[in-house]
């Protein structure tokens, strides 16, 4: 499995943390089979502030993936419905255990220079999990 690094905004990354947020929406997931977040947040943190670890992903059509998450999306619908707009198809990641790094971590850290647009692939031990996908 692999391990990826996100640019997250600040307050989702603190969402993530207080347990409010349990997904992480995306117009297209990682093509690997991906076990872990590092969660890059961007301006004005512009740290590596921790890791959370993937239950499954889960992809439908935007109305049926916000009525499978609103409860734990840790946005609004408003702001989930402007993400969304003109996609056919809604990612998510399910999130599971969250570790906060203290202290947080630079980019330098991971041999990266410039935070991701999307993402960037980091290589992790190969883990024992199964790979849990669900369409909705």
């Amino acid at each position: 499995m692999e391990s990826i690094l996100l640019s997250i905004n600040p307050e989702y990354v603190e969402r993530i943390f207080a347990g409010s947020k349990k997904y992480e929406f995306r117009k297209r997931l990682a093509n690997k089979t991906v076990g872990k977040i590092l969660m890059y947040s961007t301006a004005p943190i512009m740290k590596v502030v921790g890791e959370v670890q993937i239950v499954e992903t889960i992809s439908g059509s935007p109305t049926a993936l916000w009525e499978h998450s609103k409860k734990f999306a840790g946005i609004s619908r408003d702001k989930y419905r402007k993400y969304f707009k003109d996609c056919k198809v809604a990612y998510a990641y399910q999130l599971g255990q969250v570790i906060r790094y203290d202290p947080p971590k630079e980019l330098q850290e991971f041999n990266i220079n410039m935070p991701p647009q999307s993402f960037i692939y980091l290589p992790v031990e190969q883990a024992d999990d199964e790979d849990f996908t669900k369409v909705l």
